[in-house]
């Protein structure tokens, strides 16, 4: 049901012409109920008055109406079609937008505008240069949206003292030349065809620095090399929180006096810390600085060790990138006191998260131990790219990185190593136990992956007939079981073919 409330004010009177409904009052009327407003009516009351105009053609109607004897319903029918009725509405709407751009013209000027200029920046990126006019205002180019310009026409519309942004600081309108809107209004490059002139560009790092510089101006050397408990510098616990501009300005200022490899009671310098806490921007910061790359801490554990052993791939491309771009040498064959190579390290913990990911089923892994599983592998093709041997021995054992992979069956790390050029120098190198890579992954009692292991370095010249010190051959270091029984049937097979 459709009552029509736009005509003439919504006086809900009877359409003498149609006979149409226009009034609650009356539709009660029709149903045979009085006017729920006149019980309710004083003799001395406003209302009272109001509804008891006898010139009034309302009355008249209402008697009218009222005279009739209650009848049947027959429906309402509507004044006005739906058309009609959408025609008004938006007519409605026109005349909302209408008293609005009366009333606040100021501020629909600034959507206008900021609208269309927006528009103009997508359609012509190439406008977006900023110019600097005779009193060193940052403007924009012809049709190009100004930010600074918007602010201040919204804020002189809306009367804002200030604008709060998370990250920056406040009164960024009131001030053209604060850090905010250097960065902001100075991002676009200059073009010398045009003729212009732009402000240098200032990223977000840039302006993070200036800041702490202003803070830190009157810092002494004294206070720089200051040391906690813990024997720990203002630019260790920086670059320990994450700090990165802070440490940058520390470590540059440390720089300047040598300072920059003071290290904790543990021996490790601020580039170590932030290797161990996988910081790579900081880490490769404090190389463009300047920081000792082969430095050691108390366990013997160059940078490449702690990178090894965690998994830090990020930081490990820092440091090769750093070699490549600087020429500076980096020792990849450094040992720790347990006699490791780096690349020794990673196979190593390699074959630890295999062993955590063996003892559940698939579905049990976590995303984590995978991911770092993942990360360890780069850092071993990592180590390769940068010179690591595949024939250096640890200290203690004599043992390879592919005497390593294999003891663990760790087929993916003997698929890697297996598939470098020089790969044959070292297929059957032998151990200080004279056991080869082949001895080891025969030796091997409830892996899953031990046959691939074997059938692998057979595929690529392991040696079946090769001896250890104890005089003994790899098929007859496998342990008994069905899985031993088909590794046996396996390494005699390709031993037959070798001797033939």
């Amino acid at each position: 049901m459709i009552i029509d409330g736009v005509s003439e004010g919504f006086s809900g009177v009877l359409d003498r012409d149609s006979d149409v409904m226009t009034s609650p009052v009356h539709l009660l009327s029709f149903y045979g109920c009085s006017s729920p407003a006149e019980p309710n009516l004083s003799p001395n009351s406003d209302s009272d008055q109001s509804w008891s105009s006898a010139d009034s053609p309302q009355n008249s109607s209402v008697d009218a109406l009222s005279a009739r004897k209650p009848s049947r319903y027959q429906g309402v029918r509507v004044k006005n079609t739906v058309k009609e009725l959408i025609l008004q509405k938006r007519h409605h709407s026109q005349v909302q937008q209408y008293k609005a751009e009366n009333e606040c013209p100021a501020i629909m000027h600034v959507l206008q505008r900021t609208e269309t200029e927006m528009e103009n920046l997508h359609l012509f990126p190439e406008k977006r240069l900023r110019v600097s006019d005779e009193d060193g205002l940052s403007l924009c180019s012809e049709n190009v949206f100004s930010d600074a310009e918007m602010l201040e026409d919204i804020r002189d519309v809306l009367s804002f003292e200030s604008v709060t942004v998370r990250g920056f600081p406040q009164d960024l309108c009131a001030d053209a030349q604060s850090p905010f809107h250097s960065g902001l209004l100075n991002t676009y490059p200059s073009s010398s065809s045009l003729g212009l002139t732009a402000a240098p560009p200032v990223s977000f790092f840039q302006w993070q620095i200036q800041q702490e510089e202003e803070k830190l101006s009157a810092l002494s050397p004294v206070d720089l090399t200051a040391r906690d408990g813990d024997g720990d510098t203002f630019l260790h616990i920086a670059v320990a929180q994450g700090r990165r501009a802070l440490a940058y300005v520390l470590a540059r200022k440390m720089s300047a006096i040598g300072m920059l490899d003071m290290k904790e009671h543990n021996n490790q310098s601020a580039f170590q810390v932030s290797v161990a806490a996988d910081q790579h921007l900081i880490a490769q910061d404090l190389l463009l600085l300047g920081a000792e790359l082969n430095t050691r801490d108390c366990w013997g554990r160059a940078p490449l060790h702690i990178c090894a052993e965690k998994g830090h791939f990020s930081t490990l491309q820092a440091i090769q990138r750093s070699v490549q771009t600087s020429g500076r040498p980096v020792n990849v064959e450094v040992v720790n006191y347990d006699g490791l190579t780096p690349l020794h390290v990673a196979v190593l913990s390699h074959n630890a998260v295999l062993q955590e990911l063996s003892l559940g089923p698939p579905s049990t892994h976590s995303p984590a131990l995978l991911q770092k599983r993942k990360m360890l592998a780069e850092c071993v093709s990592t180590l390769l790219l940068m010179g690591a041997s595949m024939e250096a021995k640890d200290c203690k054992s004599g043992r390879t990185a592919l005497h390593m992979a294999a003891e663990e069956a760790n087929v993916e790390l003997l698929r890697l190593f297996l598939d470098q050029s020089n790969y044959f120098s070292v297929i059957n190198v032998k151990a200080f136990s004279g056991n080869t890579a082949l001895h080891m992954a025969s030796a091997l009692q409830g892996r899953p992956a031990q046959m691939d292991a074997v059938r692998l370095l057979l595929r690529r010249g392991a040696d079946p007939g090769a001896k250890n010190l104890e005089n003994e051959q790899p098929a007859q270091l496998v342990p008994d079981g069905p899985l031993g029984d088909q590794v046996r049937r396996i390494l005699k097979g390709k031993g037959a073919q070798s001797r033939s």
